[in-house]
């Protein structure tokens, strides 16, 4: 029986505020038979969940597809919810129909700005009148009557700063950090409410508690604040509609009042201090407290940056709960949470009023024991609680976060309960794709440590580390990790904004700031020559949307973001005389590389030969973009363009005996990833590479621009077990040494905890940071072999190509791609026998490659030779095994070796 199953619109379950003209839907296609692709699909569209009225119907439509299916014959309205249903038709060994999918809906928002009638509101600017209130968070309110019966209500809000939605003393929606970090001068999200549950006959109160977020709290290293403005305000407007057909419109505006709230201070570096004795009863208007209550002030702000929200919001993800307590030798109480985490600490507490407890909060305890904040540097993550003395109270924050593993109380009264502590595990809600396991615990636990790198660096914005001050949206570290993280979780939404505000803060000339969104342009001054546009850094402009079109198959992204991928190639070609070569400007080198000079972060690595060959990759990957959209004069000219690039760098470094000029394990690798050298010279790079590991006793010496692409390099030119060894090396430098210390999460440094458990530095040495944990690409793809094809993309064709080696006896991948979950496992048996376990979703296929399997009357499929077995498109027998081409379905192959 074939079932359609995941209907999603944009990615997205059932979203609210959908924007967009022509929306796309995509599904999956699920049957017990082999082989099954579908033939034919039918879309229906109604106002109703019924489908009693069909607002438009597709009828059968002969297509294969199944992913981004644009609706683009509906002109839909705003604020309206349109239900939707798919069925199919497959052919596996018959043609067969599925019955019609659940139902779906999408729901359109405001759909222009025009429509935002509600004015910007805010605390009068006389507010605070004590250097102390000048921090503290206002609270705004109003009040409506409902007399009739509500049909459907929605809120539609955002903000500048953060805000935080209640209704009658209870929180709205499990949104936080609302409404995201963008490039607030030029773009602003907005978020839809569905409160039609809460709108009852009667008086109800609105509240919105506002903070600093990112908008004008402090961000940055050099604590700057007011960053994008100096005044936090909320925009506001609930749409009510009646039984009646009647509609109530509420707005923000100058009928609000403002008061202070509790939170005297809510930083997202620096935690938050909260005097509940302050609490107001703010959702009744006869309290007791309601002299507090003043005008709100509207002022003016652009309503034409305000978009949709196109990635999922901040979500509570999972509760940890501490392992223990410790005492530490200088007397502190600490929590330990067990796993390096980003979120915040519910608690409970009691005590008298204005009794004040503390919690700070950092990821190690130092060689002695003690606890450690020097890495956090001068980010405080202090959370300062005064109770108001009314039994047991329970808190956690407001508008900000903390990256911690343990936490130092003060003020809580012995014997410390765990039971009264929670961690609260919060980043963008992503959904989790990828899975991996292998026959070595210490590859499990660098698998886990990646997962939980992205988890805490990918709130809202990819971060580069999310304890110290700093917590910005480095392009470099984005771009390495692009492809490890579309593995582990669905970041194609969470990408899409962040791309949407690199295009926004692209420079008119094309060059692309450090970190997105960008700050102050002299917060980057001190660089160099230019405050933006670092080769490796700048090309996440171009790496990442092709990367997502691979992982996805989304075109309209590819589309979206072509002018911007050929905005910064044009800004390298215009920026020196040698319009091939890229040797002008500053760049972070193979940043934190192990062969860097005394006192330097910069690898040895010469910098115009990183700068050039990304500048080669970039064009090749705009020449592919090219392609893919159909632009053939784009991608004639990129072709030529290339070449020119490629033949430009082997002038400038390539000898005339064929090596390449700089000797170092990061040259050689990006010369062989990025195609750059070939025949004799690519035999004697490849050579070159295997003798600087080996020179090194088969360890790494790159930083942030090799480490990603070492191992499918050595993968590729066939030194296999070399990338093992490098893989399983459990001394300094190497990805399991961070194991040995007990690290939860990736680190910055590959000694940031040394041998002795001193540090490497206090200054920069976070430990949770992703960029390292790029060796996941190489887990999945390698190591399983699970492999996109640029030609397919999305993985509607699969390449299975598993790569065992010494050290390991299975892994297991398993990867949900956009067609469904793909698998491929492998099981080398002590008697020389080989197991290979694929699954291939519906309506892709695949082709498996059977490592060490040298003849097809050897191979048995589920028992049965694999001549005979169901599914199987072709069997080629090629010098390095067999290569099998697979419909979808289960399939089970074992072999001698």
């Amino acid at each position: 029986m074939v079932q359609v199953v995941k209907v999603r619109c944009e990615y997205l379950k059932n979203p609210l505020g959908i924007d967009v003209l022509h929306p796309r839907i995509s599904w999956q296609i699920e049957a017990e038979e082999r082989g099954i692709q579908q033939q034919a699909y039918q879309l229906q569209v109604s106002l109703e969940p019924e489908f009693g009225h069909i607002l438009w119907d597709s009828g059968r439509n002969a297509s294969s597809q199944s992913v981004h299916v644009v609706l683009d014959q509906i002109e839909l309205q705003a604020r309206t919810r349109y239900f939707y249903r798919v069925k199919v038709w497959a052919i596996g060994q018959h043609l067969e129909g599925s019955d019609w999918s659940e139902t779906a809906y999408f729901e359109t928002g405001l759909m222009d700005y025009s429509q935002w009638t509600a004015e910007w509101i805010s605390a009068p600017s006389d507010f605070a009148v004590t250097e102390e209130e000048a921090e503290r968070c206002p609270l705004l309110r109003t009040f409506v009557t409902v007399e009739k019966t509500v049909k459907s209500a929605r809120i539609y809000a955002t903000a500048l700063g953060m805000y935080e939605l209640q209704w009658n003393g209870k929180r709205i929606g499990d949104h936080y950090f609302t409404p995201g970090w963008t490039s607030y001068g030029k773009r602003l999200q907005y978020q839809v409410y569905d409160v039609t549950d809460q709108l009852g006959v009667g008086t109800h109160a609105i509240g919105a508690l506002l903070g600093n977020g990112w908008y004008k709290g402090e961000l940055g290293w050099k604590q700057e604040k007011e960053t994008y403005g100096s005044r936090a305000a909320l925009l506001f407007q609930l749409h009510i509609r009646y039984e009646d057909g009647t509609e109530d419109v509420v707005v923000s505006g100058n009928d609000w009042q403002a008061a202070g709230s509790a939170i005297l201070m809510s930083e997202m570096y620096h935690g938050e201090r909260y005097d509940a004795r302050l609490e107001l009863n703010w959702h009744s208007e006869q309290s007791a407290d309601s002299n507090v209550w003043q005008p709100v002030e509207t002022i003016t702000h652009s309503k034409s940056i305000i978009t949709q929200q196109v990635n999922e919001p901040v979500r509570p993800a999972e509760t940890l709960k501490p392992i223990a307590v410790i005492q530490t030798p200088e007397g502190d109480t600490v929590l330990d949470f067990g796993q390096n985490m980003v979120g915040w600490v519910k608690f409970e507490v009691e005590g008298a009023a204005g009794h004040v407890v503390e919690l700070q909060h950092a990821e190690v305890l130092d060689q002695a024991g003690n606890f450690y904040m020097d890495n956090i540097r001068k980010a405080k993550q202090l959370i300062q609680y005064m109770l108001k003395g009314d039994g047991t109270e329970t808190f956690e924050p407001h508008f900000t976060f903390q990256g911690f593993r343990y936490v130092k109380l003060t003020g809580f009264k012995a014997p410390i309960k765990l039971e009264a502590f929670s961690g609260i595990v919060l980043h963008s809600d992503m959904e989790r794709t990828g899975f991996f396991e292998c026959s070595d615990a210490k590859v499990n636990q660098l698998h886990h440590n990646i997962v939980w790198g992205q988890k805490g660096n990918f709130v809202d914005v990819p971060t580069d580390c999310p304890q110290r001050d700093e917590r910005l949206g480095w392009t470099g570290d984005a771009q390495m990790f692009i492809r490890t993280s579309s593995y582990v979780m669905n970041v194609a939404p969470f990408f899409t904004k962040w791309l949407l505000d690199l295009k926004a803060d692209q420079t008119p000339e094309g060059g692309i700031p450090f970190y997105i969104p960008n700050l102050k342009p002299e917060f980057s001054e001190g660089w160099g020559d230019t405050s933006h546009s670092s080769a490796a850094w700048g090309d996440a402009a171009v790496i990442c949307p092709w990367t997502l079109y691979e992982a996805y198959g989304d075109t309209r992204l590819l589309e979206a973001q072509y002018e911007s991928m050929n905005l910064w190639i044009q800004y390298i070609y215009n920026q020196g005389s040698e319009p091939y070569l890229w040797n002008t400007g500053f760049h972070f080198g193979d940043w934190l590389g192990l062969d860097s000079k005394p006192n330097s972060y910069i690898g040895a690595t010469d910098k115009d030969f990183v700068a050039t060959a990304y500048y080669a990759y970039s064009v090749s990957l705009v020449a592919k973009a090219a392609k893919a959209l159909g632009k053939q004069e784009d991608l004639e000219r990129l072709a030529v363009w290339h070449e020119r690039i490629i033949t430009a760098f082997q002038h400038e470094f390539l000898t005339p005996a064929g090596r390449l000029s700089v000797p170092t394990q990061t040259a050689q690798v990006l010369a062989l990833r990025f195609g750059l050298v070939s025949g004799a010279a690519k035999e004697k790079a490849e050579e070159k590479l295997v003798q600087l590991l080996k020179e090194e006793n088969d360890h790494l010496t790159t930083g942030f621009v090799g480490t990603p692409y070492l191992n499918p390099v050595l993968s590729e030119a066939g030194h296999n077990e070399l990338a093992y060894r490098l893989l399983l090396q459990e001394d300094y430098p190497s990805w399991l040494y961070q194991i040995t210390k007990g690290a939860t999460t990736i680190w910055e440094h590959w000694d940031g905890i040394k041998e002795d458990g001193s540090f490497w530095s206090a200054d920069m040495n976070s430990f949770n940071h992703y960029a390292y944990g790029a060796i996941g690409e190489w887990l999945y793809s390698y190591v399983a072999g699970i492999q996109p094809d640029e030609e397919q993309p999305g993985f509607k064709h699969v390449k299975i190509s598993p790569q065992p080696g010494s050290g390991l006896t299975w892994a297991e991948a398993k990867l949900t791609t956009m067609y469904g979950t793909v698998v491929s496992s492998w099981r080398c048996e002590e008697a020389g026998r080989m197991e290979i376990r694929v699954t291939v979703p519906g309506n892709a296929r695949a082709t498996v490659k059977l490592p060490g399997a040298k003849a097809v009357v050897d191979v048995l499929e589920n028992g049965i030779s694999l001549l005979q077995a169901a599914g199987i498109i072709a069997i080629h027998d090629e010098a390095e095994g067999l290569k099998v081409e697979l419909g979808s379905g289960d399939y089970h192959f074992a072999y001698p070796l």
